[in-house]
């Protein structure tokens, strides 16, 4: 047993709400700007996390996880690290539609995908299970390049339902009851066995 080892914790948060959050509109790997109101939420997150002592922070590349991040850290003033495989879920054909729209366009399509779990993907895009396998290797790169730190995650809904819903094996189907609270920090910690989860629902931001 390696007597060295350390964990590192992970603090999961999503990005602010945006112009296309407020319209619900399907963003997947394309962006819209924060809200006013959201850029103001994220500096306040900001000031309520620096309750937390954090070493870095890991952040999606689009450009609404990173704007989100830099608000944040405003109070945190910690390094911030951008990562490709913690971007949203790319949807594909159904980027820019609402639910709505897309099941008018594609006439039942959209209720078959939702049906398959983890296999769903959208046509022209990726799996919620390439989601889950792309954003945990990020997290496990992190801890090894950064062992006992504590790091804050700026992500994306789909990311983190992707990293939670799989260490708990649900199925990602509709019937299964809801698990987040809105606004919330939650906390994973890469141990001995892997990632696993400290709290979900952990801090209620605003």
């Amino acid at each position: 047993m390696d007597s060295a080892f350390k964990p590192t914790r992970f603090g999961l948060l999503r990005h602010a709400p945006t112009e296309w959050n407020q319209q619900k509109r399907i963003q997947g790997k394309t962006d819209s700007p924060l809200i006013p109101a959201g850029r103001a939420r994220a500096a306040a997150w900001g000031k309520q996390l620096s309750q937390f002592s954090w070493n870095r922070m890991m952040a999606s590349d689009l450009g609404r996880a990173l704007e989100t991040a830099d608000l944040v850290n405003e109070a945190l003033g910690v390094s911030v690290t951008q990562d490709i495989r913690l971007r949203e879920q790319d949807w594909g054909e159904w980027t820019g539609k609402t639910i709505k729209e897309a099941e008018e366009a594609y006439a039942g399509a959209l209720a078959e995908q939702v049906n398959k779990g983890w296999a769903f993907c959208p046509p022209g895009g990726e799996s919620r299970l390439r989601v889950r396998e792309r954003s945990c290797r990020a997290l496990e790169t992190a801890a090894e390049a950064w062992p006992g730190e504590t790091i804050m995650v700026v992500t994306h809904e789909g990311v983190i339902k992707c990293l939670v819903y799989g260490l708990l094996g649900r199925q990602f189907l509709p019937s299964e009851p809801p698990l987040f609270k809105s606004r919330c920090l939650h906390w994973l910690v890469w141990g001995r066995e892997g990632l696993g989860i400290e709290e979900i629902n952990a801090v209620l931001l605003d």
